[in-house]
């Protein structure tokens, strides 16, 4: 033991040979965590983008932005996708290209209209590939009721690309008198989740690194537009909608948190977290909070409509499991905190990169 200990006292620390798993915050550098829409993503924005081009509309930084344009009030979003792999139990990069922007104009109570898609393929990939994500893309813009309307394809040289990447942007229009966006969140809310969360990420996970966790999960991509038009039709005076995609359900909380200078409490017991993402998570050491949904919504009710809501929520086939989670509170502003089954409190904070890479 006496070696041991001489020999790591003579051995020179050089702290520039230390990892962590976590990217550090001045990074001079793209890191991954810059694409996770944590804290590292955050300040992407703000450092980069919005000081570069920043202007009123911008800032409101909502899932998509509500425009004044003919005296007609239009949403309009736009995302890339570049999840890996291509195929995932329950959907794909098509599925998900049309999915998350219709739900992006959703958030804002918009009804959804039309995409544009625009299509980035790697010399070299199977052209069977392109048709398979291609007629994916043509059945969900069905089944959300969207036109494509208009879109692009460019081809990168192989090993400039990852096979197949798409953009997709959006418009909708947003009915008369609806006002969704995370600085109205107000104490007394009730925080409502559409459904089961983390089965997405996890279900990407599954097949990229090829785990077995007892039980097939299943992505829950799925347009949302529906089920948010449902929610209207009880009442127009949603306060904020969010679908909580990268970074997940934790992500979603801490922006709406910050924004709206309030804060919200959860109750783990009320968490809907299925067996088997509860099962992976514990196996990869995971917070399911932080795994992304491509299919669930969260809103901030006021109490006096709340049970109206989730009743409307769970006649709908999109929000047959919503559930309340929590509320919005005065205490702690801007932040978000989980009292736990055991009487605790544990603080969730907004992630700093990903855990999940690459899943959407």
């Amino acid at each position: 033991m006496a070696d041991l200990a001489s020999t790591a006292a003579e051995t020179p620390v050089d702290p520039a040979n230390w990892t962590c798993p976590a990217p550090l915050r001045d990074q001079p550098v793209v890191v991954m965590g810059h694409g996770g829409g944590g804290a590292l993503s955050a300040e992407l924005i703000h450092d980069v983008f919005a000081a570069a081009y920043g202007n009123p509309v911008l800032a409101g930084m909502g899932d998509s932005a509500v425009l004044n344009l003919g005296g007609v009030r239009l949403a309009f979003s736009t995302d890339s996708y570049v999840v890996r792999p291509l195929f995932f139990p329950g959907g794909s990069l098509g599925d998900l290209a049309v999915n998350g922007t219709v739900n992006d104009l959703a958030m804002s109570g918009a009804r959804p209209a039309y995409l544009s898609a625009a299509f980035v393929l790697e010399e070299g990939t199977e052209l069977a590939v392109v048709d398979r994500i291609a007629r994916a893309v043509g059945a969900a813009a069905e089944a959300a009721g969207v036109t494509v309307a208009t879109g692009d394809t460019k081809v990168v040289e192989a090993g400039h690309g990852d096979g197949v990447y798409v953009t997709t942007a959006g418009v909708g229009l947003v009915p008369e008198g609806v006002d969704i966006r995370p600085q109205r969140a107000r104490p007394g809310d009730a925080v409502i989740v559409s459904g089961p969360i983390g089965q997405h990420g996890v279900a990407v996970l599954s097949v990229r690194e090829g785990l077995e966790f007892g039980a097939e999960v299943t992505s829950d991509t799925a347009p949302l537009a529906d089920l948010v038009a449902a929610m209207l039709a009880v009442t127009p005076d949603l306060h904020v909608l969010r679908d909580p995609t990268r970074g997940g359900l934790a992500a979603s909380l801490n922006e709406i948190a910050r924004a709206s200078g309030t804060g919200v409490r959860l109750y783990e017991r009320s968490l809907p977290v299925p067996e088997a993402v509860a099962g992976a998570c514990g196996f990869l050491g995971l917070d399911p909070l932080y795994v992304a949904n491509e299919g669930r919504l969260v809103a901030f009710v006021p109490p006096g409509e709340a049970d109206a809501v989730l009743a409307a929520m769970r006649a709908h086939p999109q929000g047959g499991g919503a559930t309340v989670i929590g509320e919005c509170v005065a205490e702690h502003p801007g932040m978000v905190v989980v009292a736990t089954g055991l009487g605790g409190t544990r603080v969730v904070d907004l992630p700093l990169g990903e855990q999940l890479p690459r899943i959407c």
